[in-house]
């Protein structure tokens, strides 16, 4: 077999690899090429975007409509003249959600582009589940909150008045120092009660609470993901510059910290532009400093301390429970750590969160 046989029989090789591969892959996945000729489809795509094989050799222009997202076409060429990855979460007018990814097709004889292929993967569910475990927290940690703060301390009064009028009872009346016993030991038995639901809190259901490595560019995207309908709305830009890019920390508590600063950035944001926020890492001796910076309405100064109050709202008119601060700083001092607030009326505000290096 002289070469140029050799040469066929692998390029035939190849193609039959690359058949078998687009015909047995289970995710949806476009071949496009540099004219933005759709050459080759996988069957879930086909299922997915109700393509045929009529569509092999059409325009992208001429089947855009059936991926239901406007700027897919907008996004290839910009792969097509970048060279760059391009991944991003994109909604369909179906409303579902989907992990998009082009990549550009790169010769290997020339280095040239000669199209991309964009895979998709749908996270509707995975939205939702964070959005539903989100909320779940909140309330979580608000029932624990109302029965620790706010029943704990009435019913330390009452067993104080319990001793009070314990101790002015005659000897001689036994009966009613016996009534007082019984009150006295019901009341003992509900605080053990909220005792354990307080232990609970901390404890957290442990196998959810237990600190593990984290990549914050992970958990960030989670949140990303949770709150995306209130950035589409917004219009928001989240950056990031992580400068550390792990800690050991608990994966829930880690997002419920970032969740609530990100989403008080959106909601009190400045009417006059559109919200921005960065987030930064960065390591100082024993600590990792997380740093979400915005640029909305900022807080004065009279009011920094208040806003970690539980229920505490610095504007009545924006929906929510005032609880999001007052959980965070939970968090993170029942953590070993602090926070800090730096904020101007009109311009801004920065949380630094330091958690501690395990």
């Amino acid at each position: 077999m002289d070469n140029k046989d050799q040469q066929i029989k692998e390029l035939t090789e190849q193609k039959d690899d690359l058949e078998n591969y687009f015909r047995n892959t289970i995710i949806p996945q476009l071949f496009i090429d540099a004219n933005l000729i759709l050459r080759k489809f996988t069957p879930p795509a086909m299922k997915q975007f109700k393509l045929t094989m009529d569509d092999v050799g059409k325009s992208i222009h001429d089947v855009a409509n059936n991926f239901r997202f406007p700027s897919i076409i907008e996004n290839i060429n910009e792969v097509i003249e970048t060279n760059e990855i391009l991944e991003k979460e994109i909604q369909t007018t179906d409303l579902r959600w989907y992990q998009m990814n082009i990549l550009p097709y790169v010769r290997l004889a020339d280095n040239k582009i000669n199209g991309v292929i964009i895979t998709f993967v749908e996270i509707t569910l995975r939205i939702k589940d964070l959005k539903e475990q989100e909320s779940l927290i909140a309330d979580h940690e608000t029932l624990l909150d109302t029965i620790s703060h706010d029943i704990k301390n009435p019913l330390t009064g009452l067993l104080l008045t319990i001793d009070i009028l314990n101790n002015g009872i005659a000897g001689n009346r036994k009966e009613f120092t016996s009534l007082l016993k019984i009150a006295k030991n019901a009341v003992k038995k509900i605080q053990s009660v909220i005792n354990e639901l307080t232990e609970a809190r901390k404890d957290e259901h442990k196998y959810k609470s237990v600190d593990e490595l984290l990549n914050f560019e992970n958990i960030l995207e989670d949140v990303r993901l949770t709150l995306l309908d209130n950035i589409k709305e917004s219009h928001a830009t989240i950056r990031s510059e992580l400068n550390v890019s792990e800690i050991s920390f608990s994966r829930r508590k880690l997002r419920s910290i970032i969740y609530n600063l990100i989403n008080n950035a959106i909601k009190f944001k400045s009417p006059e532009r559109k919200p921005e926020i960065f987030i930064t890492t960065t390591r100082r001796k024993h600590f990792i400093i997380l740093s979400v910076k915005d640029n909305g309405i900022g807080i004065d100064d009279t009011r920094q301390k208040e806003i970690f109050s539980k229920y505490y709202r610095i504007d009545n008119s924006i929906e929510g429970s005032g609880i999001g601060l007052h959980l965070v700083k939970e968090l993170v001092t029942n953590a070993g750590g602090k926070i800090l607030i730096e904020s101007q009326l009109n311009k801004g505000t920065e949380f630094k969160i330091y958690l501690k290096e395990k």
